[in-house]
């Protein structure tokens, strides 16, 4: 289900000038749905909380009252694996799961957004920090709106996260049939046509 779990990690880019930046990013497992993201200069602990707490003010659920709040997957990362981490989720009333070592395959989906991501945003070169930043802003609203998911049948993380893929799923087999029932009926004319202009 949607906020059921959600996955989290680092990435780096490179801006000329200023050295390594950090991409934290908080992922929901079941839609792909980019809940929250941050461009850093370090990996610290905080900044995986400050993250959290904007994925946590984007769902509400700092302020609703749930059965249950996200279970969060990460690696083992330095980060991750803090005391300070685990006493935060105790304080939010979420569990956390951390992946096997060496397996990045647990983590696959927010692994396979950093490719999509980089395969776009290392296009470019970037000097300033700002114009990183924005090109992600972009990115991310493309992934989560507009860029269409083989493996959600074709919707988009934001149709599977807002809950409407079933009555767009719906619709396009509507649409199907309707399409299938007028090829029928143009191709029977056809057959007609043909017939007459043949006797």
């Amino acid at each position: 289900r949607v906020n059921e779990m959600w996955q989290t990690d680092f990435t780096y880019f490179k801006i000329i000038g200023w050295g390594w930046y950090y991409l934290s990013t908080v992922l929901d497992d079941y839609s792909r749905f980019i809940v929250a993201w941050r461009l850093c200069t370090t990996m610290s602990v905080n900044d995986v909380t400050d993250t959290l707490d904007d994925a946590l003010s984007f769902t509400g659920l700092d302020t609703v009252k749930v059965k249950h709040k996200p279970r969060l997957l990460s690696d083992n990362g330095p980060s991750y694996i803090a005391n300070e981490l685990a006493s935060y989720l105790d304080g939010h009333g979420m569990s956390h799961t951390r992946g096997r070592p060496y397996h990045p395959q647990t983590q696959g989906k927010i692994e396979r957004w950093h490719r999509s991501l980089k395969n776009q945003i290392l296009l470019e070169n970037y000097y300033l920090p700002g114009e990183l930043e924005e090109r992600i802003r972009h990115f991310v609203d493309y992934y989560n709106h507009e860029r269409y998911h083989e493996s959600l049948n074709n919707l988009t993380p934001a149709d599977v996260y807002c809950g409407r893929g079933e009555s767009i799923l719906a619709r396009r087999k509507q649409i199907k049939l309707n399409t299938l029932v007028m090829r029928r009926k143009m191709h029977a004319r056809n057959r007609v046509n043909s017939l007459a202009m043949m006797s």
